[in-house]
């Protein structure tokens, strides 16, 4: 039977994490729309597994399905979606706590303009203050050769060196955005559907700014609402560094071969690789760490973006 949303977690181990978003969407953030939540867990520990199966069995809302594979984040949504019988397709964060009217007003506000197409909201950090990470800008030759130069560390949210952050603004007012976060995003299923969901070839990172791209092409104009709230504790299905910045290279490589053109990506991938050698030339001269030295040394490597068939037994390490 159909029900308003179908509210989406792909999950990979942190239960901690899990049990207090599946809390949330079943406790004080009920909606009040009717709703089920579809779980699919990528191939997670036995600890998070017997969580799963545990809410499973007390949560009539929830259903859980297991994959003896991590396919990676887009992969999981689309199947998960795949399962889902909502009228709306929300995805959340595993390692996200929504707060009360959050999915009520996601909904309303898509409602009221079903041509924004795709809709998110507004991040909280546990501490209460704004995470940046609801929405961006879309990714720029210049905001590379920002992120390349290093002006976009030293001004941070600056709207002209800093222009992907979206400047000062603190996603405190409805605004039109170029990429809505894949953290807490709501389309219709019949949208998600025409977009074809996400491109599977970004295994994960990347996925939501070529859905929004595409969206966008498709007529769209996604948009975000502060009055729908999460707070999103970001990255706590444990990764190093260095794992995490690879994940995002490759997105990003991934998305300007597909976008842009080729002389362009090239360009943009370049910058990427200098942004990189910058950062390993500062930490070897800090002696702080060495996180950026292997990103340099794979540079060929991530600069190609996904592999067809990835693998990336290294790599697969978070679903956020």
């Amino acid at each position: 039977m159909s029900v308003d949303v179908s509210i989406v977690i792909v999950t990979y181990n942190a239960p901690e994490w899990i049990a207090q978003c599946l809390d949330s969407l079943t406790g004080d953030a009920r909606p009040r729309a009717s709703f089920e939540v579809v779980a699919y867990d990528n191939a997670s520990g036995e600890e998070t597994k017997a969580l799963l199966r545990e809410r499973a069995a007390t949560t009539p809302e929830l259903r859980v399905h297991f994959s003896p594979d991590n396919l990676g984040f887009a992969a999981g949504v689309n199947r998960a979606v795949e399962l889902a019988e909502g009228d709306h397709v929300l995805l959340v964060n595993p390692d996200a706590v929504v707060l009360p009217g959050a999915v009520d007003q996601l909904l309303a506000f898509l409602a009221q303009d079903p041509t924004r197409g795709i809709v998110g909201g507004r991040v909280l950090y546990p501490d209460g203050t704004v995470s940046l990470t609801s929405c961006f800008a879309a990714p720029t030759l210049w905001s590379w050769f920002c992120y390349a130069t290093g002006l976009s560390t030293a001004f941070k949210r600056s709207p002209v060196f800093d222009p992907e952050s979206l400047g000062r603004w603190d996603r405190d007012s409805v605004r039109d955005v170029d990429i809505v976060s894949g953290a807490f995003l709501l389309a219709t299923t019949r949208t998600w559907r025409e977009l074809g969901g996400f491109d599977e070839k970004f295994f994960m990172y990347g996925e939501d700014a070529d859905l929004n791209r595409r969206a966008a092409d498709a007529g769209y104009h996604p948009a975000v609402t502060p009055e729908a709230v999460v707070v999103h504790a970001g990255g706590k299905s444990s990764a190093t560094k260095t794992a995490k910045q690879r994940l995002l290279l490759r997105g990003k490589a991934e998305y300007a071969r597909k976008h842009w053109s080729p002389a362009r990506a090239r360009a943009g991938v370049g910058l990427l690789a200098t942004g990189v050698a910058l950062r390993t030339v500062g930490e070897t001269v800090l002696r702080r760490g060495r996180t950026w030295r292997p990103l340099w040394d794979e540079r060929a490597d991530w600069g190609r973006g996904w592999p067809a068939r990835p693998d990336l037994r290294g790599e697969r390490t978070l679903t956020s």
